[in-house]
């Protein structure tokens, strides 16, 4: 079986002065997180859609459950974890409430990525199936700078080796236990993405073509870019380019 995990536990501090959270902000007349909701709900392999979610805002998400989702039978709206891996632990419990084994996929993803393709999630539960666990990214195009102490450049990697992170992060529930139960207290503060955890304890994350028009929405500017790229999904040529992938790198796949 296959689950989606919507990892919705964030505040929107960086977004500015908004009432609600970012994942509740309209889009196209939809809260931005309904439309990810739906696109993982018509997945075919998907069975199950979970919701982890801020406690604080339970009730505003049990909302629009109500007004959305009335008659959804396969969506759960859970209260996350401390941290985003917490969350996906949350997750995982409430999947095998309803079933799911250690060599089922749970596919996570940002509740702000409203512009996830169903190619995407396809690629992600095949990755899984043969590797274990997978990272969705896109070929980095501005230098990356590195710097060990915010003032100065500790290395500048070469561009051909570098990617940008995004989401779905997807991997067998099993594996996920393992590596979350060896995780100690100190690596736990510090090591907010899963694909980084599983490296930490020596998994091999394999790497699946993203997009760049899978953006997530963080400041006001990727927000004003959202509501222009929702308008123009009515021109069916950027409906199919954006259901594409952009990423040209042989070694990928």
């Amino acid at each position: 079986m296959v689950f989606a995990g919507i990892l919705a536990g964030g505040t929107g501090t960086r977004m500015g002065n908004y009432s609600v959270p970012k994942q509740f902000l309209p889009l196209n007349g939809k809260p931005i997180i309904v439309h990810v909701i739906e696109k993982f709900l018509v997945h075919s392999e998907v069975e199950r859609v979970i919701v982890g979610m801020n406690g604080n805002w339970m009730h505003f998400m049990s909302d629009v459950q109500e007004k959305y989702f009335k008659n959804t039978e396969n969506l759960n709206i859970v209260e996350g974890g401390s941290d985003r891996n917490g969350t996906i632990n949350v997750i995982i419990q409430e999947a095998q409430k309803y079933g799911a084994s250690t060599e089922d996929i749970v596919v996570t993803h940002d509740s702000v990525r409203p512009f996830i393709t169903l190619k995407m999630i396809s690629d992600n539960i095949a990755a899984v199936q043969k590797y274990g666990v997978c990272d969705t990214v896109v070929p980095a195009t501005d230098t990356i700078v590195y710097s060990e102490n915010d003032k100065f450049i500790t290395d500048i990697p070469i561009r051909n080796h570098t990617y940008q992170g995004q989401t779905p992060q997807s991997f067998k529930i099993g594996l996920f236990e393992q590596v979350y139960g060896k995780m100690t207290a100190e690596e736990l503060e510090i090591v907010t993405d899963a694909c980084k955890m599983f490296m930490l304890k020596g998994f091999d994350v394999h790497l699946v073509e993203g997009c760049v028009s899978n953006i997530k929405i963080t400041y006001p500017f990727d927000y004003k870019m959202a509501q222009i790229m929702m308008e123009k999904l009515t021109n069916d040529s950027f409906a199919i380019q954006t259901d594409k992938t952009v990423c040209n790198r042989n070694n990928l796949q």
